[in-house]
């Protein structure tokens, strides 16, 4: 009994030390993903209003939001079912680097989803691009819409306790997908449904609260006559290029 209890011991301190080492190497990932995410967010396409309001044209604040969440759930959708389907390959890709990057593509989805619907509910965030990204990175690791005549709220600068709480999510996120490796293709109908829940989840969020805070669009200028700002408001106006 002493030499089995002895043996249990060291297997346990085994497991709690490759637990540790395993821990450890994750949370490098996610915080390389973070970055990443960090990286990429200020680039990723975002339409503003005016924009929006031209490729659906006729349709009102609860509309758009509807067709933009719609559009982010069939793509994040797409992302979960695609690397679902990568473990059916007869040389299946590395599943820890498909895994980060599902988690990285989805995201990027979210991340531009939430961006447009700031913009569909008349809360922009203003600043330039960076500065914009930053704050919807904010909204996509609290899950939270951003009120733009509260922005003391927000704390606009990438510090060490946002980080850690996007690394945190995005750990999360990435542990929710193992079941998409799964094979059988089963794991494609898994990722597809657990990212069409969990966007549709974050999206109602940030809806919720955009509400609550919604500004009333501009009015837009009659056909064939010229714009006028003090109808458009500089709040609508797309950020300049960036040299």
């Amino acid at each position: 009994m002493a030499s089995l209890a002895a043996t249990t011991a060291r297997g346990a301190r085994g497991i709690r030390s490759g637990a540790r080492y395993g821990g450890r190497k994750a949370k490098a990932s996610m915080g390389s993903v973070a970055e990443r995410l960090i990286e990429v967010a200020p680039r990723i396409p975002v339409r503003d209003l005016a924009t929006l309001r031209g490729q659906f044209p006729g349709l009102g604040p609860e509309d758009i939001a509807d067709r933009l969440i719609a559009t982010a759930v069939k793509g994040t959708m797409t992302v979960g079912a695609g690397v679902g389907a990568a473990a059916m390959l007869p040389a299946p890709p590395a599943m820890p680097a498909e895994l980060t990057a599902e988690t990285l593509g989805v995201a990027a989805v979210e991340f531009k989803l939430i961006a447009e619907l700031h913009e569909v509910y008349g809360l922009r965030v203003p600043g330039n691009s960076r500065e914009r990204a930053t704050a919807y990175l904010w909204s996509w690791t609290e899950q939270r819409g951003i009120d733009v005549l509260k922005l003391s709220t927000v704390n606009v600068a990438l510090g060490s306790s946002m980080k850690r709480e996007m690394r945190q999510r995005l750990l999360r996120r990435t542990l929710r997908n193992m079941p998409t490796l799964t094979p059988f293709m089963i794991g494609a109908a898994v990722g597809a449904l657990m990212n069409r829940r969990d966007t549709r989840k974050l999206a109602q969020r940030i809806r919720d609260d955009l509400r609550a805070a919604q500004l009333p669009w501009p009015e837009l200028p009659a056909v064939g006559a010229p714009a006028d700002a003090a109808l458009t408001g500089t709040l609508w106006q797309p950020p300049a290029i960036e040299p």
